[in-house]
């Protein structure tokens, strides 16, 4: 009992050091993005965009890929359902609502989690193990401003950026198995479509993703300077960043539905 009562407690302990890490690292951020360069300070704007065509526009093969798939997919399984009641046409409506919401917030931040994520971690990580970050603050440059802001505020336009080309890919997968495999007219599935979205649809998949934005980001950059005990380190790391991203990206889909779910 003495034994599980202290790994709890360590643990607890971990957890509580961890926390406070990752509040210390947001405010740091916040301040160099928000405060310092109005305080002419300056921030590394072409870093930022760079980062951005990185985690952005490198990204949008893959996720505009998976998420055609994934749209038809969803229409070819609605319309298994749907077709036993002559209901077809609502195909649009399931994937258009279903990509908007959930799907192509949740896959493209998932997809961006693990390439650009881990990404984010190796970097970080691998500058500390050769003591690159020890040497940017010997010669006086701050780590947070250097390589943390820039990729803060490109993550956080990346995602949803990618995210509203996702939904609308998505949308043309749907379009495109209902119109040549299901047999929905194009105008139908046009019409249902539009008749489907609401303003509310778009904003809470965006919202969703600025949030999945923000964990990703802060997730790899924390596992990159916890890295110790060189190649390995970084290694493991790295592996950690991208589970623990993606299981905060379910926890922030989880509250962000359940709030617009009420509102």
């Amino acid at each position: 009992m003495i034994e599980l009562v202290g790994r709890v407690g360590r643990w607890a302990l971990e957890q509580l050091k961890a926390a406070l890490q990752v509040s210390v690292l947001m405010v740091d951020t916040m301040v160099w993005l928000v405060i310092a360069p109005f305080k002419g300070m300056g921030f590394r704007w072409r870093n930022s965009v760079e980062s951005f065509v990185e985690f952005g526009v490198r990204s949008l093969p893959i996720v505009a890929m998976i998420s055609f798939l994934i749209g038809v997919i969803i229409a070819l399984q609605a319309s298994y359902t749907l077709a036993q009641w002559g209901a077809n046409r609502y195909i649009a409506d399931l994937v258009a609502v279903s990509a908007m919401r959930e799907l192509a917030p949740l896959m493209t931040a998932i997809l961006i989690a693990g390439r650009c994520g881990s990404a984010i971690t190796a970097e970080i990580g691998t500058m500390k193990v050769n003591e690159e970050i020890d040497a940017l603050e010997v010669m006086g440059v701050n780590p947070i401003k250097y390589l943390v802001a820039p990729k803060f505020l490109a993550m956080v336009t990346a995602v949803p950026s990618v995210t509203a080309l996702a939904m609308l890919v998505m949308i043309m997968g749907g379009w495109a198995s209902s119109v040549f495999v299901v047999g929905v007219d194009t105008e139908i599935y046009v019409t249902q479509t539009v008749g489907a979205i609401v303003e509310k649809d778009l904003l809470t998949g965006m919202v969703k993703s600025v949030f999945f934005g923000i964990a990703i980001c802060w997730v790899g950059v924390y596992r990159g300077f916890q890295v110790e005990g060189g190649a390995e380190g970084v290694g493991r790391q790295t592996t950690a960043s991208v589970v623990t991203s993606i299981f905060l990206i379910i926890i922030v889909d989880l509250i962000f539905t359940v709030l617009f779910y009420y509102v």
